[in-house]
């Protein structure tokens, strides 16, 4: 049932260090649920009974929450190999604290917090594994929601725009790549209007500092989106 899925899983970071046939073991043992969703369809609402996290198999979605006033900001976009639900598998409130939408026809894993933490006679090495990558990737979780609040911390839409551009350049090491996120998700991660990052998008292309066409981003003063972003 999950030899179809075993390379996405291998490179989920909560199974690293896992050989494919130990990993094949595990879940036949554990025997997570698989569903499948459709483009635009709630993979889970925030308030939802938590029953598991969430492993994407296939397709993407978003990870969003609103704020006061009822606006949609994006926290992330999952694809194949991700994880979303990890920083609520342990808490005392057993409800998705964010609504989950597909943005492609998606398959999804859940796996019961429970059965992370529980041992599996038949794979008790790997199971050792499976805990000690789980601490990891909520401590590296944490890390990633600790720089969202350093893009919302700078007061200007340009300077929110320049730390994440950064951010991209400094991981990829290129001065061309493609975002993660469209232009709306864009907006929304950074917590911005969509024509107000668009104009600000567009005046720093016009000064010179970046192009752009749709995802795709490059790069033509460093120096000087160096200084934006402080």
């Amino acid at each position: 049932m999950y030899t179809k899925w075993l390379n996405v899983l291998s490179a989920c970071p909560l199974f690293n260090g896992i050989n494919q046939q130990d990993l094949n073991n595990m879940l036949e043992c554990i025997k997570p649920k698989i569903d499948k969703y459709e483009k635009n369809e709630p993979i889970k609402i925030a308030g939802d009974e938590f029953k598991g996290l969430g492993i994407m198999l296939s397709g993407s979605a978003a990870v969003t929450k609103e704020n006061s006033v009822g606006d949609r900001v994006i926290i992330t976009i999952v694809e194949a190999g991700d994880m979303f639900g990890e920083m609520a598998a342990f808490s005392d409130l057993k409800q998705w604290p964010a609504t989950v939408i597909a943005q492609e026809s998606s398959n999804v894993m859940y796996l019961p917090s429970d059965k992370i933490l529980g041992q599996c006679a038949a794979t008790c090495n790997s199971h050792r594994l499976l805990i000690m990558n789980m601490l990891k990737v909520v401590s590296n979780k944490a890390l990633l929601l600790s720089k969202k609040l350093d893009y919302l911390s700078k007061k200007s839409i340009r300077g929110r725009i320049s730390s994440l551009l950064l951010d991209h350049y400094n991981k990829i090491g290129t001065m061309s790549f493609m975002m993660s996120l469209n232009r709306n998700e864009m907006a929304d991660y950074l917590n911005v209007s969509r024509p107000a990052l668009s104009r600000e998008l567009c005046k720093m292309r016009d000064e010179g500092v970046l192009d752009f066409y749709k995802s795709s981003v490059i790069i033509k003063d460093i120096e000087a989106l160096k200084l934006m972003a402080e």
